[in-house]
């Protein structure tokens, strides 16, 4: 029984020891990790009826104006949403205004749509069209709109149309338009 007691011992001194060296390492990567990641809030999304929808369609600037009409649960937008954001980013400081116009449900303003906004790092205006019925703000928008999404539409200083795409837009043909109208500006 000696041996045995022995062996008994030595496992445990052992185990005592090996344990004394795993607790540093387990101490060290126990602690949290510091996030090089801020939170980042999701945008402001707002509320936008017809009358004043045709008022940010009409207005007078210095800038272009590029409106993308879309809705999250439009599978062609969500594709091309990635290639507009990198167009804001790209023009904006170009002097391009650009926003977008959801055409969700007036609930989806606080959860879906900024959410969407947020995984697509969109930092452009947005607003949510609040129409009881979106045909009269979509016969405003252009009258041989069908109300398709999504919707691009390109508007000079003085708000003339452009260009305007319905369907998924082709971004280098958005960028040659905008190109064309920026170019025509200076």
């Amino acid at each position: 029984m000696r041996p045995t007691r022995s062996l008994l011992v030595i496992s445990v001194g052992l185990s005592i020891l090996l344990s004394g060296f795993a607790a540093p390492a387990q101490k060290r990567t126990s602690r949290p990790a510091k996030s090089k990641v801020s939170a980042v809030r999701p945008p402001v999304v707002t509320e936008i009826k017809t009358d004043a929808l045709v008022a940010l369609l009409n207005r007078q600037s210095d800038k272009p104006l590029l409106v993308n009409f879309w809705a999250t649960w439009c599978d062609p937008c969500r594709d091309e949403f990635p290639d507009l954001v990198k167009i804001d980013a790209d023009y904006k400081k170009l002097g391009l205004d650009f926003v977008t116009v959801s055409l969700d449900d007036v609930p989806d303003i606080k959860t879906t749509v900024p959410e969407f906004l947020q995984k697509m790092k969109a930092t452009m205006p947005a607003y949510l069209l609040n129409a009881p019925d979106p045909d009269p703000a979509i016969k405003a928008v252009d009258p041989t709109w069908q109300g398709d999404l999504p919707a691009t539409i390109l508007y000079t200083t003085n708000g003339q149309v452009a260009y305007k795409h319905f369907g998924r837009v082709n971004p280098g043909e958005l960028r040659l338009a905008i190109d064309k109208v920026i170019g025509a500006r200076n």
